[in-house]
């Protein structure tokens, strides 16, 4: 095939997009975590004030806003708000529930399903979100849905935070992940939920390596591995 599209969808903190990444440099395919293009829209969202749970005004917002995506040396997938690079920005802690409030209003995710898609028509691609294979790539060649014990997946995004250099209580951490967990299985816009020909991954058990591992054999056993033409 001259294109193909890997699907990875789970829940926040799963590890989807250091995992998609990975996968990405090791297939020669282009990487796209969606999550950051709502984070993108959740920053201006922010930034202009408005309560991100207002349909009505967040759609208001949409025709200003731009959004960019490039892919650096550095592997990375740099957003680009109106021009303005917001890749750190947007990994804030408190534009993960912006993000989970803007993506589920049917309206804003049928105005970036065309971009999505069209990534995925031009290039091998290997794309990590909520409803990837459910909604943007449902004849994707291949599917996993992604996920790990809501306390491990806390932990982890504490590690990151620390990282980062924006470190957070594990106890807000982990109510922010269940209530975040809670939107996006429950809002009425593409919930997250696992497609019915999704291979399930549950990494609780599982370190980064262990993780890859898994990934890759799965690939090896649906597509084979081979660089993207």
């Amino acid at each position: 095939m001259k294109h193909y599209a890997i699907a990875i969808d789970g829940p926040a903190g799963a590890g989807k997009s250091t995992l998609a990444k990975k996968l990405a440099e090791r297939l020669g395919a282009l990487y796209v975590d969606t999550g950051a293009i709502y984070r993108t829209i959740g920053l201006y969202v922010k930034r202009k004030n408005v309560e991100p749970k207002d349909e009505q005004a967040v759609v208001s917002l949409l025709p200003q806003i731009e959004i960019g995506m490039t892919f650096g040396e550095d592997g990375l997938q740099h957003m680009l708000l109106n021009g303005e690079d917001v890749t750190t920005e947007i990994r804030l802690p408190e534009m993960s529930l912006y993000a989970s409030d803007v993506s589920a209003h049917a309206s804003v995710r049928t105005y970036l399903l065309e971009m999505q898609r069209k990534l995925a028509r031009e290039n091998c691609v290997i794309m990590d979100g909520r409803d990837i294979g459910t909604v943007v790539l449902p004849d994707a060649e291949l599917k996993i849905f992604l996920t790990a014990a809501v306390e491990e997946r806390a932990r982890r995004r504490e590690r990151e935070l620390i990282r980062r250099g924006t470190p957070e209580p594990f106890e807000k951490v982990l109510a922010e992940m269940q209530q975040r967990d809670y939107n996006d299985s429950h809002r009425a816009a593409a919930p997250l939920r696992q497609a019915e020909d999704a291979v399930l991954v549950d990494t609780t058990e599982l370190d980064f390596a262990q993780s890859e591992d898994a990934l890759l054999r799965i690939v090896e056993e649906r597509l084979g591995v081979k660089p993207c033409r």
